[in-house]
């Protein structure tokens, strides 16, 4: 699926780049600087998105203010609308960065040449580690994808979601198939697999304790093993 990224008002740079794909740039000189046009950074819209990601984490979107945003960057507002014309096109964008982030990382991950458990696997591990790379993105996005104004960005959000949860469902039916998996509705075990992963968000945090690889894993094998011995 060719990304949407692009459909966002100045988004352009903010395309996944597939398995490898980076968190968003991190803010510019911590250094103090006069209020007004940011300078020329590499991509000034990642930083405010970056930014804006991690206060609506914090407080919420109703919560968030973009004079909040701007004192935090310290940026004036009129620096910030150079680049998106309210904070509601900022919240549209980081929802669409996650999901074509996402939907990016896990189609690169998988080989399709190998067996369905392993694609599962690298299905699972590459959902985990966009999570942690993008946790405040991520967190954003849970807290309030119903609330997209922009119905045509929301129906490339919709878009997004259901090609990375059909990526999962193909994965799925085929170890059913071939008898790699019992038979199950690969839709509701697509569900949970997809619950287990992103609501680690409400209890995961980067660089504590496990990281979202080796949770991933564990979900994999408790999956694909259970709860029997043996």
């Amino acid at each position: 699926m060719p990304s949407v990224a692009a459909g966002v008002s100045g988004a352009g740079p903010l395309t996944a780049r597939g398995a490898k794909a980076a968190p968003l740039k991190a803010a510019g000189s911590t250094a103090p600087r006069p209020l007004g046009r940011p300078p020329l950074l590499d991509d000034p819209r990642a930083e405010i998105l970056q930014q804006a990601a991690r206060l609506f984490a914090e407080k919420g979107f109703a919560s968030g203010s973009l004079a909040e945003l701007a004192r935090a960057m310290n940026y004036s507002k009129g620096a910030i609308y150079n680049y998106f014309s309210s904070k509601q096109e900022i919240y549209d964008a980081i929802i669409i960065f996650t999901l074509n982030g996402l939907y990016e990382t896990a189609a690169a991950a998988v080989n399709r040449n190998d067996p369905p458990v392993d694609q599962l696997r690298q299905y699972m591990v590459a959902h985990a580690r966009f999570l942690s790379d993008n946790y405040d993105c991520f967190v954003t996005m849970l807290v309030g994808f119903s609330g997209m104004a922009n119905t045509e960005l929301k129906d490339d959000a919709l878009a997004l979601r259901d090609a990375h949860e059909g990526l999962l469902r193909q994965i799925l039916a085929d170890g059913v198939a071939d008898g790699s998996f019992r038979a199950v509705g690969e839709a509701m075990a697509g569900r949970a697999v997809l619950s287990l992963l992103s609501w680690m968000v409400r209890w995961f945090k980067p660089g504590r304790g496990k990281s979202a690889e080796e949770v991933a894993q564990e979900y994999h094998d408790l999956l694909v093993r259970g709860l029997l011995p043996g």
